[in-house]
């Protein structure tokens, strides 16, 4: 379950792409958690065929998982259960931010290429790339992970014909020619993991079912792990294998004989096996194409945005070569999931990622090794091959700090910004008088902010009676409990977030009542606030979606 104010954002974020009806479903799951159709029609009070059809609306843009359980007291009935996935509900706030990842990308391989091109003039190479098809092969892509973007879910066939309506009429061998270049296009999407199969639609949980885990108890400790819950249980049934996932969609059996990869064969029997062979490829071809939905991947593009922000947090404290390995090392990293803190990489890989960057080609081995022992990466090796890991939690923690101590000196002023700092970094219990004479701040001052911060949930208090008077005298304490503050900042991002889509929202709705004479100022105001609102969610980020 969500805050309050987090699904009031999510609520508003649907109203604002889909409209009320579709935001009122999606609040009631994020109000009362998974539930049944019936449920959701008894809660909202809306007719079952709305429901029906806003539900697909949510699933159809991945902000609905639907699972199925065994109906209570039948062993061969099933019922269909609801989740609303609020990271994905989010995540429609981030789609600029996904679209310029992908366009940065794109176009370092269309200079990559370029260089390449320049390099074969400069021997003679007729061979050479026209310099015009890599960037025409650029926006093919960006057209295609926009119309993902756009649409949600669609199947590589409705890609095509979307590409095909926006541009000019084609004959039937123009349009299997444009075919196999968006086919070409779209596959590299796919093995970059920018883009992906769609989730199994309804996968079936019993939980009750033997199978089922158990809570273990850790082996030397009191701590009882307990079993993933029916929504888990649902993520991971519902998804697919990575190599299902990034299956990319195979040339066909025309295509192949024009590359010349067919198998030609001039027996008989092979013949025919053969034509067997291409009739197969055809088929998987057609289902792949006109049967396969696909989505964009969030976790890697969420991880792309993550290489970013820890980067230029480490470019600002060690030098823009830290920076550059250390996207290297992200880079090569093979299990690239947005929660996890170590990110591990073989030496030869992070060197092929050096050579693609800017200044990382010039970089020698021995100022790589260098710069990869002040990022205090842990060294091992596996078959024989050098192993580089390194934590990023304390980079993630240097960027919370930054935001988090931004956020204090703005709401309380330097007084209050120097006693959260003080308590920040000592950790522990601090008496009001001894604050008041570390920071310099008088001793009726300091208690006021204290209150304050107290009263804003931002540090704790303990009152404590001091001993050896007779008249015994309440010592209040304070320390600030990083894990509870953690979570209060994060309600407040959410809060700002809220009110500034709430203000962009009213903006709109006035855009259809004003002069024109206003209508610059007015668009004026609503480009400062969605700035501020993609500000805020590079906290979002740093506190929500990079921890775990």
């Amino acid at each position: 379950m969500v805050g309050q104010h987090a699904a009031k954002l999510a609520a508003g974020i649907i109203s604002s792409h889909f409209g009320d009806l579709v935001a009122k479903v999606c609040g009631c799951l994020l109000q009362h958690g998974t539930l049944s159709l019936q449920e959701i029609v008894r809660f909202t009070d809306m007719m079952g065929s709305n429901v029906k059809n806003c539900l697909l609306v949510l699933i159809q843009h991945n902000c609905v998982q639907a699972f199925s359980i065994p109906r209570k007291g039948s062993t061969d009935k099933t019922v269909t259960q609801y989740m609303a996935i609020f990271d994905n509900i989010i995540n429609r706030m981030r789609f600029s931010k996904f679209l310029s990842v992908v366009k940065d990308d794109l176009a370092l391989e269309v200079c990559e290429n370029d260089e390449k091109m320049q390099f074969s003039v400069m021997s003679h190479d007729s061979n050479c790339t026209n310099p015009g098809a890599t960037d025409k092969t650029k926006k093919k892509a960006e057209v295609l992970f926009e119309g993902l973007i756009q649409n949600g879910r669609l199947t590589f066939e409705q890609l095509v014909e979307r590409s095909i309506s926006k541009g000019q009429h084609m004959d039937q061998a123009m349009r299997e020619n444009h075919r196999s270049k968006l086919r070409a296009c779209f596959n590299k999407l796919v093995r970059w993991h920018y883009v992906e199969r769609c989730p199994r639609p309804e996968p079936f949980i019993d939980p009750d079912s033997e199978d089922q885990p158990k809570p273990t108890k850790r082996r030397g400790t009191k701590i009882v792990e307990q079993p993933p819950s029916l929504e888990q249980q649902a993520f991971e049934a519902a998804t697919l294998a990575a190599s299902e996932r990034f299956s990319e969609i195979p040339e066909s059996s025309v295509e192949s004989a024009e590359d010349g990869t067919g198998n030609h064969s001039s027996a008989a029997g092979d013949k025919r096996k053969h034509e067997t062979l291409e009739r197969d490829l055809d088929l998987v071809v057609a289902i792949a194409e006109k049967e396969v939905l696909w989505r964009v991947n969030f976790e890697k593009l969420l991880y792309c945005l993550k290489t970013k922000i820890c980067a230029e947090n480490i470019r600002s404290r060690l030098g823009v070569d830290a920076g550059v390995v250390l996207e290297a090392i992200m880079e090569a990293n093979t299990e690239q999931k947005i929660k996890d803190a170590i990110v591990s990489a073989t030496l030869d890989r992070i060197l092929d990622r050096l050579r693609d960057k800017p200044g990382g080609i010039s970089m020698t081995l021995d100022h790589v090794r260098t710069i990869l022992d002040e990022l205090h990466c842990k060294q091992s090796t596996e078959k024989l091959e050098a192993i580089y890991s390194l934590d990023l939690n304390g980079t993630l923690e240097a960027c919370q700090n930054d935001e988090i101590e931004a956020l204090v000196k703005a709401r309380y002023g330097d007084q209050g910004y120097k006693i959260f700092r003080l308590l920040s970094t000592r950790g522990q219990l601090i008496e009001t008088d001894r604050i008041a004479e570390i920071t310099f701040v008088e001793k009726k001052e300091a208690h006021q902010m204290l209150y304050r911060l107290w009263k804003d949930e931002y540090i704790e208090s303990k009152k404590i009676q001091s001993q050896g008077s007779r008249d015994s005298a309440n010592i209040f304490l304070w320390r600030l409990d990083r894990k509870a503050f953690s979570k209060t900042v994060l309600d407040d991002i959410f809060h700002a977030a809220l009110n500034l889509t709430e203000k962009i929202s009213q903006l709109v709705e006035k855009q259809h009542e004003i002069l024109e004479n206003e209508m610059k100022k007015l668009i004026q105001i609503k480009t400062i606030l969605q700035l501020s609102l993609l500000k805020i969610d590079d906290s979002l980020l740093l506190f929500h979606d990079f921890s775990k």
